[in-house]
């Protein structure tokens, strides 16, 4: 059903998570990896893979620096990290750098799950206990109102938006909408190899650097005006 990799450098945690995973997604194939230099020639080689859980502090990440390499060798590809580390701060400056969502480590079976079918219908998951908001706020809102008040300041250029094709265009009105590959590739009725294609291009036209920052820069476009050429 999925291609997940689990990145870290503890072999009983790895081994945990990918239980964690299949228990969740029976037909799921799980990669394991053990360090970043691993990690990144195994997403460069692979355009299947769906979901990358990473840990912040395995062996070469050096902070955010590993999870910012990984962004730009695979902008398409959504990572998660999965880490112990608890502290607010961290999570959502994990977000700024390119993740799509934060799972601790000591998170209980039950609320991993949930995190994996938010992040893998295309939203951002982070931590309620972690992220105080509004309670009647879902996480995946808070994940997204976060982003967007670090990045108010980014827009998308007209004469960049102009130069995507109208494909291009749907496939991005899809992302805004909080779909992912697999839903888009579904909704087009086009190979989801495809649509990896389709957002790789979108995101170096868009001069973006990974999928969460197309969105929110979306967030104000009227799709519309730009489809009925």
């Amino acid at each position: 059903m999925y291609k997940i990799v689990t990145a870290d450098d503890h072999p009983i945690f790895r081994e945990a998570i990918a239980n964690v995973v299949r228990s969740r997604y029976p037909d799921s194939a799980i990669l394991e990896t053990c360090n970043l230099e691993d990690t990144l020639n195994l997403v460069q080689g692979d355009d299947d893979i769906d979901l990358v859980l990473l840990d912040l502090n395995m062996d070469g990440m050096d902070g955010f620096q590993g999870l910012m390499r990984l962004r730009e060798i695979a902008p398409t590809i959504p990572v998660v990290i999965v880490s112990a580390e608890e502290d607010k701060k961290v999570v959502l400056q994990a977000i700024t750098f390119g993740a799509v969502g934060f799972i601790t480590k000591s998170s209980p079976r039950d609320q991993m799950h949930k995190a994996l079918d938010q992040i893998l219908s295309g939203n951002v998951y982070l931590p309620s206990d972690i992220i105080r908001g509004d309670s009647s706020a879902s996480i995946a809102t808070s994940g997204a109102l976060a982003l967007r008040q670090q990045k108010q300041s980014e827009t998308i250029d007209p004469e960049l938006l102009s130069s995507l094709t109208r494909r291009q265009i749907i496939v991005l009105q899809r992302m805004a909408l909080g779909e992912s590959n697999k839903q888009i590739a579904y909704h087009l009725s086009i190979a989801e190899t495809t649509v990896k294609a389709h957002v790789s291009a979108i995101l170096r036209k868009l001069k973006v650097s990974n999928r969460i920052q197309a969105v929110i820069a979306a967030r104000d476009i009227n799709f519309a005006d730009y489809l009925r050429h």
